[in-house]
């Protein structure tokens, strides 16, 4: 399938580009991975501020571009192939598609304009797949005239950096429900924790009896909407992992030309092109997942008429296909870079091992390949 971008969406992606390629090098992303926080926050002014990435999926009401999801999945790309330290998928992929998708117009009136303007960082905890039991979670209870928050998420992104919270919890009968609250609300904190990948910083939250107004709690959320929130953030997750099997095949590319064995370049050997032409397989073969899903999150989220409906409806089987796509090829392209480097692709000084950690990380946020794999498969047999 091949997507041909609109000259608006170009522009995007080119400055995006641009941006990252000067602010977002590898000397810049190490400095960022070596912080306190695990963040550039250089780098997030320039994108969410100057350029307002964060506003391409608001819309224009609520003071954001209203360009659309489609938009939001070139940057997450961008932002992938230059494993790029900053907030943005907490913020516009797990946040902001949850505000879309699960609050009233009044209440993304007050949030998503803060998000647009890229002064709201936020991030959500709770919204991940059930792949297996984990203690995880929170459970609210009534308290006067709002509720009661207690809980504990272990690994929540950017949480320790966000200044909005969203928050899926649980009350004893098992009924489920969603908070925004600020994260400077009492009871409620945040502890960046060490991981694996390094280029996407990750908290701990723990919630202690923390009281919000009933204002806090999201009214449009059912099973419908929570799914299509997780669906989005889903696929601009997969976006980012295609920009890893892009620059993974483009370092193996570039490295293989240059390193010379045996009079010649290893490139030019059959075995090293056969590997390559995988790579490039896998890559394409995910970027038509991935964008024929971010049409159909785009429908999801903004289509009214039945016939958006009806592509929305596409939506969980997109969203499974373009992540388990992307997260194959990601990992699979990261790892076959790994070894076409050699010995100096495990070594630290050498940029190839961040992006097999982000690979590895990011295929197995909001589900694993294997787990959205056999969420296709169910779907197809009921």
């Amino acid at each position: 399938m091949q997507f041909t971008f609109t000259e608006e969406q170009r522009m995007i992606r080119d400055a995006v580009a641009a941006l990252l390629a000067e602010q977002s090098a590898s000397t810049q992303v190490r400095v960022a991975m070596a912080s306190a926080t695990g963040t550039d926050d250089a780098l997030w002014q320039a994108l969410a501020v100057d350029m307002q990435a964060c506003a391409v999926l608001v819309p224009e009401r609520f003071g954001g571009l209203g360009a659309g999801f489609v938009e939001a999945a070139l940057v997450g790309e961008q932002l992938g192939r230059h494993v790029a330290c900053v907030p943005y998928h907490a913020t516009v992929g797990l946040a902001a598609s949850t505000l879309l998708a699960c609050a009233d117009d009044a209440q993304q009136a007050a949030w998503l304009s803060g998000i647009a303007a890229g002064t709201t960082i936020a991030s959500v905890a709770g919204l991940a797949y059930a792949e297996r039991k984990c203690t995880d979670g929170a459970r609210f209870r009534l308290h006067g005239d709002g509720y009661l928050l207690s809980g504990r998420f272990a690994a929540v992104p950017h949480a320790h950096v966000a200044n909005l919270m969203l928050v899926v919890a649980h009350d004893e009968t098992g009924e489920t429900a969603l908070f925004a609250l600020p994260a400077e609300s009492p009871g409620l904190s945040a502890r960046p924790i060490p991981t694996m990948d390094q280029t996407r910083a990750q908290a701990e939250v723990l919630l202690s009896d923390v009281a919000v107004p009933a204002s806090a709690r999201l009214t449009r959320l059912d099973d419908t909407t929570l799914t299509t929130a997780r669906d989005c953030a889903t696929v601009l997750i997969a976006a980012e992992l295609l920009g890893v099997a892009d620059a993974s095949l483009a370092m193996a590319v570039d490295y293989t030309g240059e390193r010379r064995q045996f009079g010649r370049a290893i490139a030019s050997y059959q075995a090293i092109k056969h590997r390559a032409a995988d790579m490039l397989l896998k890559a394409e073969l995910a970027r038509s997942a991935v964008y024929y899903a971010a049409c159909v999150a785009n429908e999801a989220l903004f289509g009214r008429d039945e016939a958006a409906r009806k592509v929305a409806r596409e939506l969980p089987q997109a969203a499974s296909l373009a992540k388990a796509y992307a997260g194959e090829a990601a990992f699979y392209n990261a790892g076959s870079a790994l070894q076409l480097f050699g010995g100096v692709g495990f070594t630290w000084e050498y940029d190839v091992h961040l992006y097999f950690k982000r690979a590895q990380g990011c295929s197995h946020f909001l589900g694993s390949p294997a787990l959205h794999r056999e969420r296709v498969a169910r779907a197809l047999l009921d």
